[in-house]
């Protein structure tokens, strides 16, 4: 087993909000395609798909499912990471965890759990604790 704790950063390169059920009574409801980039310990790109629930002030609660091609640890494949946070003001909080058997190429057998956290319009800063099991 190999395992370590990567860092990093996350740069938006497009976000391309949806709203597909909007109410006058409750929380609008916008899906959101967004295709990022990663650096630091994790090199690459992310194609994300987040589902949000948005309320009237703006704030908002978020599921997202997001496909990484890239490399970690001098390991190069693609693995999946499944996303859930929050919308504070402008302040961006979440959790993320590898989608366990989703790894491909060098990055098969890999597993892990981390945050990110953002100003929105500004960078994220991103942490995984990972393991592979080979």
């Amino acid at each position: 087993m190999t395992e370590g704790h990567a860092t990093g950063r996350i740069e938006v390169q497009t976000w391309e909000p949806q709203q597909y059920d909007d109410t006058d009574s409750g929380p609008n409801l916008v899906e959101v395609h967004v295709t990022e980039t990663f650096s630091g310990d994790i090199q690459g790109q992310g194609k994300v798909r987040f589902l949000q629930t948005v309320r009237a002030d703006g704030s908002a609660s978020f599921v997202g499912v997001e496909r990484v091609s890239g490399t970690l640890a001098d390991r190069t494949g693609t693995f999946v990471l499944q996303d859930q946070g929050t919308l504070e003001g402008s302040h961006v909080n979440g959790t993320w965890f590898v989608v366990p058997g989703s790894g491909t190429g060098d990055l098969t057998g890999l597993r892990g759990e981390g945050r990110f956290e953002a100003e929105l319009g500004q960078h994220a800063d991103i942490t995984l604790d990972w393991r592979i099991d080979a």
